[in-house]
């Protein structure tokens, strides 16, 4: 694995272990800093990492805390604090 993937992974274990404390502003420090890392290494962040973070904000989402889920009509809707809006699709 990429030494950039393996920060990425980290920034990731942090930034949920931060938010978990409730320590959002540092939560949101691991969140940009994780995006910087793939940006200058041309690297996609991980499909967990980008549905558990606003790309408003940058806020590490926690669904009853600081993010609401709805499920609509073959997708998820979640909505951060800051009103933003990220739609997923799933299947049946």
């Amino acid at each position: 694995m990429d030494v950039a993937a393996e920060r990425i992974d980290r920034l990731h274990d942090l930034a949920r272990a931060a938010a978990t404390d409730g320590d959002d502003d540092r939560a949101r420090y691991y969140v940009r800093l994780a995006r910087r890392v793939a940006e200058r290494n041309r690297l996609e962040l991980p499909r967990t990492f980008r549905r558990f973070s606003c790309d408003s904000c940058d806020a590490y989402l926690r669904p009853g805390t600081n993010a609401r889920v709805r499920l609509r009509n073959g997708h998820v809707v979640v909505t951060c604090d800051c009103g933003a809006h990220a739609r997923y699709p799933y299947n049946d």
